[in-house]
């Protein structure tokens, strides 16, 4: 039996942390032509949320985690 190292996705190790619980990611849409956007809309955007359960499986794969 050979053991074959996993690679993780540089793009989503960029993306995503790991938590206790979860994982967590920032919010789209903050990078650019924020001009149009009304601040209480940027100020919700702000900060990290979880990654929906839906999407754990997902995230944990590109991760390489088990």
């Amino acid at each position: 039996m050979s053991s074959v190292k996993v690679k993780t996705r540089r793009g989503a190790a960029k993306r995503f942390k790991a938590t206790g619980s979860g994982y967590k990611r920032k919010s789209a849409n903050r990078s650019h032509i924020l001009t149009k956007m009304t601040t209480k809309r940027k100020r919700n955007l702000r900060g990290v949320t979880p990654v929906d359960p839906a999407d754990v499986k997902a995230v944990k794969r590109m991760l390489g985690d088990k």
